[in-house]
């Protein structure tokens, strides 16, 4: 039996142009995971999750549409 811990990260990370070589987001997750490392977690896998805004009622009184915003959660795990 596992206890799962999540941890939400950035949907994107910026970098200098001069600074890139290709292997940011990697670089970035293997911090994330390293740093949850040293306190017993193991990575299990990464999700997206999508959360759909609906528009208040004066918003939708002008047209505005739900507005989905994908998020991303790193999902770490260790025994019990």
């Amino acid at each position: 039996m596992y206890v799962y811990k999540m941890v939400q990260v950035p949907p994107n990370i910026e970098v200098r142009a001069k600074e890139h070589r290709g292997n940011e987001a990697a670089a970035y997750l293997q911090n994330v995971v390293n740093s949850h490392a040293e306190d017993g977690w193991e990575f299990y896998r990464i999700d997206t999750i999508g959360v759909s805004v609906k528009p208040g009622c004066f918003d939708a009184l002008l047209g505005k549409k739900n507005v989905l915003t994908e998020y991303y959660v790193i999902s770490l795990r260790k025994p019990a």
